[in-house]
């Protein structure tokens, strides 16, 4: 039976430990947070899978005898909180990895960390957590959530534009974009909205853009809503319009918006392409097994799996928290994005990239690099950062 097997094996027939109770001496015990039911669960499925994979191929994290608890949020930071709470008190993890969303991480963030328990985003990098409310218990193996939106913001400045159109969802990851494409865009706004999250129809707001005909939109709709919002821009015939995203336009959300996508821009950490050895072998691995390409989500979950595996290497146990926060500060693995090390916030510094859909060979649709935008990028928060 494979390492993987073992796992799901493990999470069918899991005999939880009583209230208060501890990892046992020579394993690692790691709860996954991620929304796995409702339109935002292929981005939680890729997250767990990530991760997942990651733990087949080493087969223990840092030596030790491996477990691994997956819990769905729900997308409901209540549902959440009370989960988060189960794995640290009934289950006794030693590390808990996830979530998707801002909300939930601004949710589950104080439980986890309290109970003096590692948590890792491996997406969600609220702006809070990389400043003043930053925590020596959160690590972050994404960015911090304004940073892949300032990719866009820098080339529509670089383009010269002047009259940009602004929309995102109404919670807090949808307001850090929209800070994040103006921390490095200075033009015009030709109109600024945010939607419901999860809203689906998007024929107001398009009226607009067409009534408007800015120089070009930037939008953050990750999910089920990215889908809808690219079909329904090319319906409403507004592709003469440039279409920039993040998170719109990924491996998530091209196999529904395939031809739709097409050339539409992103920004990003990583991509398929991306020329380091590892990564590629990881995105064979990752199609070969679920059949799909892997987007971010995968990849940065994938990350935290070397991140816990170093540094419990290093230390020899995963009961020692104060000393796996340090190995941890060290960031000694091979990232699959190539050069990366963490900022005293506990946040990536890395590459980030400007991004184009593409339609492959094999008839799948995939990102693919443009050009590097940023070199060695840290996050605009870090200065307000002062560990406890």
């Amino acid at each position: 039976m494979s390492s993987l097997s073992r796992i799901a094996l493990g999470l069918a027939a899991s005999t939880f430990l009583t209230s208060g109770a501890m990892a046992e001496d020579g394993k690692v015990k790691i709860g996954l947070v991620f929304t796995l039911s409702g339109p935002a669960a292929v981005l939680g499925e890729q997250g767990r899978d990530g991760f997942l994979l990651a733990v087949e191929k080493l087969g223990k994290l840092g030596g030790l005898d491996t477990e691994v608890v997956v819990i769905d949020d729900e997308q409901k930071p209540d549902v959440a909180v009370n989960k988060a709470r189960e794995l640290v008190e009934r289950d006794g993890v030693d590390f808990v990895v996830g979530p998707i969303f801002s909300n939930i991480l601004q949710a589950i963030a104080k439980p986890v960390t309290d109970a003096d328990v590692i948590l890792i985003s491996p997406n969600a990098g609220t702006s809070s957590f990389a400043g003043k409310e930053c925590n020596p218990n959160l690590f972050v193996s994404s960015y911090q959530n304004d940073q892949v939106h300032e990719v866009l913001g820098a080339y529509a400045q670089k383009q010269g534009y002047s009259n940009v159109f602004l929309m995102a969802p109404n919670y807090q990851a949808g307001k850090d974009s929209l800070a994040g494409f103006k921390h490095s865009y200075t033009g015009g706004v030709a109109g600024e909205i945010y939607t419901p999250l999860g809203q689906l129809d998007f024929s107001a707001e398009l009226a607009q853009i067409a009534a408007m005909q800015p120089d070009a939109v930037f939008t953050f709709m990750p999910g089920g809503m990215g889908v809808n919002l690219v079909k329904q821009y090319r319906q409403a015939g507004l592709e003469g319009i440039p279409f920039l995203s993040a998170f719109t336009v990924d491996e998530t959300t091209l196999p529904a918006q395939q031809d739709a996508a097409d050339g539409f821009l992103a920004g990003s950490n990583w991509a398929p392409d991306l020329d380091v050895p590892a990564s590629l072998e990881f995105v064979k691995d990752y199609e070969a097994k679920y059949g799909s390409i892997p987007a971010t989500y995968a990849m940065q979950a994938y990350d935290a799996a070397l991140m816990i595996d170093a540094a419990v290497r290093e230390v020899g146990n995963a009961d020692d928290t104060e000393a796996l926060r340090a190995a941890m500060e060290k960031a000694d693995f091979d990232s699959l994005r190539g050069e990366f090390s963490l900022g005293p916030n506990h946040f990536p510094i890395q590459d980030f990239y400007l991004v184009k859909a593409a339609k492959r060979e094999d008839g799948k649709y995939e990102t693919r690099i443009v050009e590097k935008i940023f070199d060695d990028y840290q996050d605009n928060y870090v200065s307000e950062c002062v560990m406890p």
